[in-house]
């Protein structure tokens, strides 16, 4: 019987180390192993990917192929440039393929991509092994033993992870690889259309990957960005299999960081260097092994003792958050980033809401306008010139570095939903989908639908406030200095309220505080920088007047009314009650974290299925929406 000829197909798995699915196929002791990654159209013209992803992806294919070819020298990571539903089925026939192997992947394109792939594989009489290795138990696993239901609470998921049983260690990574076998291609080269180039602003010549099938040298090496035609990244993070691993020794070495880590007790205001692990885009490429992080926190904390931090708020805990997310987007698909259509979202009336195709009951990608100004407002919170520094130099940091921290991401998201521009989370989803170097699509979404309460969190009156929660991390306003450099010069008492400054202290700074940020940012030797776009304190009591009805009504996104558009007549009717109004609103608002508050009450969390479950929403939320 002949040997198995094998195609490993790397997708976000670019690591050598705690691969199940690597080691299925090393397993079937192949005499030819086809290392490849193939160039997935929806990807380069479809997906919203800035520079900094783009930099980071093609830091993790280099780095990976040097590391098969240190294992083998004829060896490497070959980059096929065509989409893999047309491509997979000619290399079956040329190379003579008896194995497809690859990483589960349970995003709703992935599932229908995936499953075609299986179909074509079927048919041209190729075996295919699937393994789970990206969460750290399978999503649809996870949903099953949730009674069919996706994970809307870290409840839920460690009682159906519990029935599955531990998380399984991590393997080493292997020894040596195979030769791959003949490499020519004689079949025709499928060209996909650009004519829909959603990253065509980042581009700044035309896209070229696509022009020869084994790239411009005909090597199958990585791509350059200038093969993509993209601008050059700003990122200062890197990314790559080698990096991670040694990040991750430097936070393990440090073993009371590790043990103790909390999450809402971390500095968002921190940058040189960052308050947290920076784990999360190598998470996402799978330049790093969630198990093999896992694991490695675990033991740090088994050793620890009692004095060590729990989940949620622990290392381990963060990793839940994401299973929980994954859990939940395995079950709802497509709907899940989505409010129309989503049994498990919300509907709440947002300004700027996705226009949904009739047909496939999916967004087009773009929204109504409904107010001017809200796209206005939507625009200055995109580029950072709200006039609220402490929001414009996180949004600037996104868009320069490709990350911000955790609790930085609360702050902008409760400001742009509903603490401040009341507009739809969906708008946001995809500026951080463009601009994250870490997007992955399940935590993107779950993160949005939670910090606008949409789904998982249903706590709307506890806010972030712009000007005080900053302060708590850091009074002197580095941070806005650092990323607003325009304030750089003012006063501290000044730096996040500067339209509170004197006009003497603005000229003593160097700088102005006037108009909108859309003219010209230089007046005479001043510096100009806007205005506040609205009244904070009266745009909160207009969130938290429609939060309440929309909670009051109980519409979620499968309603009929909601794709109907009847949704409209309910809320004009609509009353909100005030017979027991929330007391001292202010001071709720006054930024509290949503994990920190979690952590206080865990054991009320568990009793209640969590305070962001759907249908068991913490007390205080039922009594303030009665």
């Amino acid at each position: 019987m002949p040997k198995p000829r094998v195609i490993y197909w790397f997708r976000t798995d670019l690591r050598l180390h705690d691969s199940p699915a690597l080691k299925a196929a090393l397993d079937l002791k192949p005499e030819a192993l086809y290392p490849i990654w193939t160039w997935d159209p929806r990807y380069v013209y479809r997906a919203r990917v800035g520079s900094n992803r783009w930099q980071f992806l093609l830091d993790c294919q280099k780095d990976l192929s040097e590391s098969i070819t240190k294992l083998n020298k004829k060896s490497q990571l070959f980059v096929i440039r065509e989409a893999p539903t047309t491509i997979l089925i000619k290399l079956f026939k040329e190379w003579n393929i008896s194995h497809l192997v690859f990483e589960k992947d349970t995003d709703a394109y992935a599932k229908d991509r995936d499953s075609e792939v299986i179909r074509q594989a079927k048919k041209a009489g190729v075996e295919v092994i699937v393994k789970y290795g990206r969460t750290l138990w399978d999503p649809d696993e996870i949903v099953k033993q949730n009674g069919d239901g996706p994970t809307m609470s870290i409840t839920q998921l460690e009682k159906a992870g519990n029935k599955i049983g531990p998380i399984p260690r991590p393997i080493p990574a292997p020894k040596s690889i195979p030769d791959p076998g003949d490499l020519s291609l004689e079949c025709e080269h499928d060209q996909p259309s650009a004519d829909l180039d959603f990253n065509a602003h980042h581009r700044r010549s035309d896209d070229q990957s696509y022009a020869q099938l084994s790239g411009p040298n005909k090597d199958f090496a990585v791509p350059t960005m200038e093969e993509l035609g993209l601008k050059k990244a700003t990122t200062p993070h890197r990314g790559g299999e080698t990096i991670a691993l040694k990040m991750l020794d430097k936070i393990i070495s440090n073993k009371h960081y590790t043990a103790t880590f909390e999450k809402p007790k971390t500095a968002p205001t921190a940058f040189a260097p960052q308050a947290t692990t920076l784990l999360s885009p190598h998470l996402h490429f799978g330049s790093l092994s969630v198990r093999e992080f896992f694991w490695q926190c675990q033991d740090v904390v088994d050793a620890y003792g009692p004095k060590a931090s729990k989940p949620p708020t622990s290392l381990t805990g963060q990793l839940l958050f994401r299973d929980m997310y994954f859990g939940a987007q395995a079950k709802l698909g497509w709907k899940f980033g989505q409010t129309e259509g989503n049994s498990h979202c919300r509907f709440i009336d947002w300004h700027l809401q996705s226009q949904i195709d009739k047909e496939t009951g999916l967004s087009t990608g773009k929204y109504v306008k409904d107010s001017e100004e809200a796209d206005q407002w939507l625009y200055r919170w995109r580029n950072g010139c709200t006039g609220f520094p402490w929001i414009d130099a996180v949004m600037r940091q996104l868009k320069q570095e490709g990350w911000i921290h955790h609790l930085a991401r609360h702050a902008v998201a409760c400001f742009l939903t509903r603490g401040g521009c009341y507009i739809s989370w969906e708008r946001g989803l995809e500026i951080f989908e463009e601009w994250l170097i870490d997007h992955e699509s399940a935590c993107n979404t779950g993160n949005w639908q939670w910090l606008s309460c949409s789904a998982f969190y249903a706590q709307f009156y506890r806010c972030y406030s712009p000007i005080a929660f900053p302060q708590k991390t850091d009074k002197e306003g580095e941070f806005v200095r650092h990323f607003v450099p325009e304030l750089k010069e003012y006063p501290t008492k000044y730096i996040y309220e500067p339209w509170k400054a004197p006009i003497v202290d603005q000229k003593a700074a160097n700088c102005l505080i006037k108009g909108d940020g859309s003219g010209n940012m230089e007046e005479g030797n001043f510096k100009i920088y806007p205005k506040p776009m609205f009244d904070f304190a009266e745009r909160r009591e207009a969130c938290l007047s429609g939060m309440k009805k929309a909670y009051q009504l109980k519409l979620y996104g499968n309603n009929p009314k909601v794709k109907n558009g009847s949704w409209r007549e309910m809320f004009d009717a609509g009353k909100v009650d005030h017979s027991e109004d929330i007391k001292d609103v202010a001071d709720h608002y006054e930024d509290v974290d949503e994990e920190e508050e979690g952590s206080k009450n865990d054991k009320k969390r568990k009793r209640s299925e969590s305070q962001g479950k759907l249908d068991g929403h913490a007390s205080k939320a039922q009594k303030a929406i009665k």
